[in-house]
């Protein structure tokens, strides 16, 4: 007899397991699939932010390596600027532990794992998994930022990327009291990005990040970040690169029976970097509307885009324009981050005290509005996620 499930999940990512788990807790079939086997290696910063631990439906603590409360913020690793040290910014953990944590609760939960296996055709009512068809009510892609379910559903269409290149020093070969408990951004670099270390349980990860075209050069930019730093590049273990999606204004997030989370639906935040928050938050947006779906309260998927929008739109317009401020103009961006309102913003930001930048009032509100006046005066890129979110442009001054 043909296997069927109520919804099958493409892609094992932080994503596509909270989807499952927040689906099978509500008692869902679901099946989760990837094709990598697990515990498996992801490249990735690995660092949690306060506000996406505060959109995860369940405790990742077993799995968090390290606590981070400050950031050091340098332009071009001239004097460093140290923020924080009250509350957490960030929760370090690796992804090869963090993934398969999330899946045992996935699991634990009610829903079917399979991993290692191919999946050879997808659409919106099931997948050929290993050469068998498995039929579902609807489809989740959550198979990253390479994936085929995107391409297979037409939903890929156009995809603005970054790129990154990051690789691991133990602690026997660092000082790790120098690292403790403080992230470390180096702006004015790469363009479009950033270098960056990030404190581990026993290494430190230490990474560069910029636009796609930066690609061919990250392994000297890695370099140089390492010798301004006083790390020794011929030790890091496990560099590799990867690619950070970030979606256009008005690209498509689901069909009738389909949908996409996380870096699949290219939601990589522009400013940060940070997917998960994006991940967790399109996980419960997800979750919801299968949930509609199956229930019978809708008759498709079409709610989830508006709601995604909705939630993450004007978030994306602040981190745009943010993000191009830095590139254009990073020491002078620097100086706004540093500042009382700016360093405040960045607190509240990462927290996820912020939803909507641009209501944000008191020392934090000054520095949000610095930068929306950038962005819209200069018509940066910004912009067309509010008209996304079905909002008005304030008037320019």
């Amino acid at each position: 007899m043909m296997e069927r499930f109520d919804v099958i999940v493409v892609g094992a990512g932080p994503a596509g397991s909270t989807t499952a788990y927040r689906l099978a807790r509500e008692g869902a079939g679901v099946l989760l699939v990837d094709k990598a086997r697990f515990p498996r290696d992801k490249p990735c910063g690995g660092g949690i932010s306060s506000r996406a631990m505060r959109e995860l439906p369940l405790d990742p603590q077993p799995v968090v390596e390290h606590v981070a409360d400050r950031m050091e913020l340098s332009f071009c690793g001239g004097r460093p600027f140290v923020r924080g040290g009250r509350d957490p910014l960030a929760y370090m953990t690796q992804r090869r532990r963090l993934d398969h944590f999330l899946i045992e609760q996935a699991v634990a939960a009610g829903a079917e794992f399979r991993d290692g296996v191919a999946v050879s055709e997808i659409s919106e009512r099931g997948v050929r998994l290993d050469g068998r068809w498995i039929d579902s009510e609807l489809l989740v892609g959550a198979d990253g930022a390479n994936g085929a379910t995107a391409r297979s559903l037409d939903l890929d269409g156009r995809r603005i990327y970054g790129v990154a290149l990051e690789g691991n020093l133990t602690h026997g070969l660092v000082d790790p009291e120098r690292w403790r408990s403080t992230v470390v951004i180096e702006l004015g670099t790469i363009p479009g990005g950033y270098c960056w270390i990030f404190p581990k349980g026993e290494h430190i990860n230490v990474g560069v990040g910029g636009w796609e075209n930066t690609g061919p050069t990250l392994r000297e930019h890695l370099k140089d970040f390492c010798k301004r730093r006083g790390l020794d590049y011929a030790k890091l273990e496990a560099v590799r690169g990867y690619r950070l999606p970030g979606r256009p204004p008005d690209a498509a997030l689901a069909r009738e029976r389909a949908l996409l989370v996380g870096d699949a639906a290219g939601l990589v935040d522009p400013l940060w970097g940070d997917g998960l928050y994006s991940a967790f938050v399109s996980s419960r947006l997800a979750a919801r509307a299968a949930l509609d779906l199956l229930a019978g309260r809708a008759t498709g998927l079409a709610s989830y885009a508006g709601s995604l929008v909705s939630e993450l739109g004007l978030m994306m317009e602040f981190a745009w324009n943010a993000k191009v401020a830095l590139d254009r103009f990073p020491r002078l961006a620097l100086g706004a981050l540093i500042s009382a309102p700016g360093w405040r913003m960045v607190e509240n930001m990462l927290r996820g005290e912020i939803r909507e930048p641009g209501v944000e009032r008191g020392i934090a509100g000054i520095a949000v509005r610095g930068f929306e006046a950038w962005g819209r005066h200069a018509q940066w890129p910004g912009a067309a996620y509010r008209i996304e979110a079905g909002l008005a442009l304030e008037p320019r001054s």
